[in-house]
């Protein structure tokens, strides 16, 4: 689970710098799509490290 949060924390940081270029060139659509990988991948992320810490305790 340990390497799997850390791909999905990329994916939420990289969410939110597609959603900065979005916004840069009004592209409406790359924004709605960016804001929403932002926020699922993101929660998924900080609902993990909130349940199991960081680094993830192993049974």
């Amino acid at each position: 689970m340990n390497l799997l949060m850390v791909i999905f924390g990329l994916v939420a940081i990289f969410g939110a710098i597609g959603t900065y270029q979005s916004f840069k060139e009004k592209n409406l659509l790359g924004v709605v799509f960016n804001v929403g990988t932002f926020a699922i991948f993101g929660w998924f992320t900080v609902m993990t490290i909130l349940k199991h810490g960081y680094p993830p305790a192993l049974h």
